[in-house]
């Protein structure tokens, strides 16, 4: 699937608002760096963190409510 199809997918998830689309795929993307698993199945060697955080939130395993500080 494309990265525009995948992204269509995943603006519902925060009311069509692109920039909190961006900060919540960002914060995803950091927790995967820092050690976190991916919810969906994907290879972090072979995918870039921000496109399996972006399949992640599209596919309703994320939500903007459920990221929290990794401190």
């Amino acid at each position: 699937m494309r990265t525009e199809e995948i992204t269509a997918k995943a603006l519902p998830a925060v009311g069509n608002d692109r920039y909190r689309l961006v900060m919540l795929v960002s914060k995803r993307a950091e927790q995967l760096a820092n050690g976190a698993e991916p919810l969906v199945k994907a290879d972090k060697s072979k995918q870039k963190l921000t496109d399996i955080a972006l399949l992640e939130i599209a596919s309703g395993k994320i939500v903007l409510e459920s990221i929290t500080t990794i401190e």
